[in-house]
């Protein structure tokens, strides 16, 4: 198994319990406990093999090793490796479900925002796609 190089991540330990808000600007391994929500917008959460979350995420990447019950929105990539219990819904660019993970609850992919507006497409542009001068239909708003 990876374990991150503590240098590169702060760290909550087996023996931590934390409860409320936690936020940060550096990547966070959490091998504790943790309930509420963890805030790290712009960095990674790694979740240990003791670990033990009950809280929603926001990250750039999250990897789940233990257990997480809470919704996760990561703006990369969403991790569950073989010993993850995750009950919760994904938001997230990109996931990987490792064989033997246990997931219970739904998954949004999201494509990268900045690409998607750059490849808007107008349907005036085709004039199949224009509606007749005798057409009765409603259209319907979204």
């Amino acid at each position: 198994m990876d374990t991150p190089n503590t240098g590169d991540f702060a760290n909550i330990g087996k023996s931590v319990v934390i409860k409320g808000e936690l936020s940060g600007s550096e990547n966070l391994y959490v091998d504790g406990q943790v309930e509420g929500s963890i805030e790290l917008q712009g960095n990674s959460l790694t979740i240990g093999p003791n670990g033990q979350v009950r809280a929603n995420v926001n990250a750039k990447s999250v990897i789940v090793h233990g257990k997480m019950d809470g919704n996760i929105r990561a703006s990369q990539s969403t991790e569950l490796r073989k010993t993850a219990v995750v009950t919760g819904d994904i938001v997230t660019e990109r996931v990987a479900i490792e064989e033997g993970a246990f997931f219970k609850g739904k998954v949004d992919i999201q494509k990268d925002m900045q690409k998607a507006g750059s490849q808007t497409v107008s349907h005036k542009s085709d004039p199949k796609l224009e509606p007749r001068a005798d057409d009765k239909s409603t259209p319907i708003s979204s």
